[in-house]
């Protein structure tokens, strides 16, 4: 079972839909344009009020291109609908690449046939469609899961590539934390009976597809947040720019409605007013090429505020099976005499720590990996909760592993002793995180202790390092193990965690949750059992292995395809880039309207105030060639900025003031010159159409 789970697999991106799946296309502005001008529609860009006022100016200007034509207003006309149009086409990508993603989806949807038990244990074949939550589903090799549920009889391996991209089968069985089956897999071997956990339509799959298409995605709170910010920016700039034109037509230079709407477009923030939902759905899509469904945008949103991470050791921090690190010998015994021993009594011990034992003596001391002929006749002691140890016994030879206090009452009541040192052995490998097993051989009449094994939890490699990032980042973690404190306490030390949380029940979990929670901040935490439920609704962030409960599944914000713990980490990173993503595009946006004023504003009252001819510093040919080129800008800078905000700001762990530093040098300073750079370019080639110079 432990080899099929944890075999390395193969990801099978061309069946997923996920080969480059970050990587920006040109060819995907190209597909999404059919969808971009369906967004035209005045209802759809009632959604954003940046946008909203940006196509009502189209409108505008539309009127008066048709009415009084003129070369200037038909451009002016022609790149304001461009505007609006690249803003739905930023939109239209973000959406685009969740649509393929869901199409493959939607292609591992199968219209099958189930095996309904009914109450007398006789079955009944019933479509797929027509299961209701609660019935019993008899599948068996071969055949498609028909639904969402739990393995309430058997055990079998089951094919997710179709969900996941896995090619390897993994198991699912009755009774335990990997009873969890999904809609749409297949079994592979032998007979399993299921019980469905959700409606028609409401499955793993049909959510999946839902959040990939973006059908199901809310704004978030920030993003709400942002949203209002900007339509009161907007307000504040129409209500100046209306009150500019009683000053101009007292002054004699009244200004035609067609600069008015150009002027306002170029004020307003509608740079990242276009970019704000496709950096949402971006956001998205990123949890979903690294196989996590989150069940909202909010969930992604809160992974980036998250200050406090829960980490369950076992699998998360540490490998998970504790491996034999070192042989120590006591008394006369010599460590080729415990290697011996220790192989002997592991040959035929299938457990993780059986083998790492036989694994170690044959790597350390040279020792052969197999039983030879004489000892294929030993006849192995199994380990059992009473005896508390495991061994061979080989002729009139037997030897013994297990737990210090088993092991002596073993070797005393065959007349041995035990050596003074074994104990104080085995109590410094308890306090330094370690469990210790000792071993014992008992022939002709004498029984006697050969020595201690050293077992390890081993903490992954590189843990110690993503840890120090997370600080960095200003997010405490902290471990929960069901260990005893002290072997708890070495394991957090080594790993490098900021606290831990030892002999961890359901209950612990929860009050650790509240107790965060009560100074304002984010948790996370993730989870695959039932007993797990109650902490990930309570967690802010809560991430259920898809191996996991459908309780678990459900109480969860989010499920991780892999049921890979560790990519907690990632998710906060993607949640946290998110939100980077998003600073960084709006502190560009607002910069880059600095220099959208020194263009039209010159422009539009130089010839009544000369002296505002001293803030032409880009030397822009003529008012008009200036109010063009700002408006052409203000339309291509949205399409340049596309690929940025679908693949986001790239993420460093460093602390909130750094990244403020780093997005007002590079994304603010870039705002305030770039368009100075590309207005002046513009004009260099616009300056010479008719009607414009």
């Amino acid at each position: 079972m432990t080899v099929l789970e944890e075999r390395p697999s193969t990801r099978r991106q061309e069946d997923t839909g996920r080969v480059g799946a970050g990587v920006f296309r040109p060819k995907q502005l190209w597909a999404s344009m059919p969808d971009a001008l369906r967004k035209l529609n005045p209802r759809h860009q009632l959604k954003n009020p940046v946008m909203f006022v940006v196509w009502t100016g189209s409108l505008l200007t539309t009127v008066f291109a048709i009415t009084d034509p003129s070369v200037f207003t038909i451009l002016i006309t022609v790149w304001l609908w461009f505007t609006v149009f690249f803003a739905n086409l930023a939109e239209a990508v973000a959406e685009g690449r969740g649509k393929a993603q869901a199409e493959t989806l939607r292609r591992t949807k199968k219209e099958t046939v189930a095996r309904r038990l009914a109450e007398d244990g006789s079955e009944e074949r019933v479509p797929g469609v027509d299961l209701r939550v609660g019935d019993l589903v008899v599948v068996e090799a071969g055949q498609v899961i028909p639904g969402d549920g739990d393995v309430t009889e058997g055990i079998a391996t089951v094919d997710e590539s179709a969900i996941t991209g896995e090619s390897a089968p993994v198991i699912r069985e009755s009774g335990g934390d990997r009873s969890a089956v999904t809609g749409g897999t297949t079994v592979l071997s032998d007979r399993i009976v299921v019980r469905i956990g959700t409606r028609p339509g409401e499955s793993f799959v049909d959510r999946m597809i839902a959040l990939v298409e973006g059908a199901s995605r809310q704004k978030t709170p920030n993003e709400i947040a942002l949203t209002i910010l900007l339509a009161t920016l907007t307000i504040i700039f129409l209500l100046a720019v209306v009150a500019l034109q009683p000053m101009a037509a007292y002054s004699g230079r009244e200004q035609s409605v067609v600069v008015l709407s150009a002027l306002v477009v170029c004020l307003i923030p509608t740079t990242i007013g276009a970019l704000l939902s496709a950096i949402g759905i971006a956001g998205m899509d990123r949890l979903v090429q690294r196989n996590v469904l989150a069940t909202s945008g909010r969930a992604v949103e809160a992974a980036g505020d998250v200050s406090t991470l829960l980490l369950d050791k076992t699998g998360t921090i540490t490998f998970g099976n504790r491996r034999a690190t070192e042989l120590i010998p006591v008394g006369s015994s010599t460590v080729d005499d415990l290697a011996g021993a220790a192989r002997l009594s592991s040959l035929a011990d299938g457990t993780p720590e059986g083998r790492s034992i036989v694994e170690l003596t044959a790597a350390e001391y040279g020792l052969p990996p197999v039983a030879d002929d004489s000892e294929t006749a030993a006849e192995f002691v199994p380990f059992t909760a009473q005896t508390r140890m495991s061994g061979v016994e080989l002729g009139d030879r037997a030897v013994r592993k297990g737990a210090a206090s088993a092991v002596r009452e073993w070797v005393r009541d065959r007349g041995g002793e035990v050596p003074e040192e074994t104990g104080r052995v085995v109590e410094e490998i308890s306090q330094q995180g370690g469990t210790p097993l000792v071993v014992a051989e008992a022939a002709d009449g004498k029984a006697f202790v050969r020595g201690v094994i050293r077992l390890s939890d081993v903490v992954k490699p590189g843990m110690r390092e993503r840890f120090g990032e997370l600080r960095e980042m200003g997010i405490k973690t902290v471990m929960v193990t069901g260990d005893n404190p002290l072997t708890a306490r070495a394991i957090a030390r080594d790993a490098g965690v900021d606290d831990f949380l030892a002999e961890a029940k359901p209950e612990d979990k929860m009050a650790l949750i509240r107790k965060e929670q009560e100074g304002g901040r984010l948790v996370a935490m993730t989870g695959d059992g039932t007993n797990d439920a109650p902490a990930l609704a309570q967690s802010d962030v809560g991430v259920a292995m898809n191996t996991g409960t459908m309780a678990a599944k459900e109480a969860g914000t989010m499920v991780d395809l892999d049921s890979n713990p560790t990519k907690l980490i990632e998710i906060v990173e993607i949640g946290k880039q998110l939100l980077i993503t998003r600073g960084a595009l709006t502190t560009f946006s607002v910069a880059n309207d600095l220099a959208k004023y020194f263009a039209i504003l010159p422009a539009m009252f130089t010839g009544i105030y000369a002296q505002l001819g001293a803030l032409n510093v880009m030397a822009l040919a003529t008012p008009r060639s200036a109010i063009l080129s700002a408006v052409i800008f203000n339309a291509l800078i949205i399409v340049a900025l596309i690929p940025l905000a679908l693949r986001g700001v790239r993420y460093r762990p460093s602390s909130a003031s750094a990244l403020l530093r780093r997005n007002l040098l590079v994304y603010g300073l870039g705002g305030i010159v770039s368009p100075f750079l590309g207005i002046w370019v513009i004009d260099l080639i616009v300056r010479h159409l008719p009607g414009i110079g």
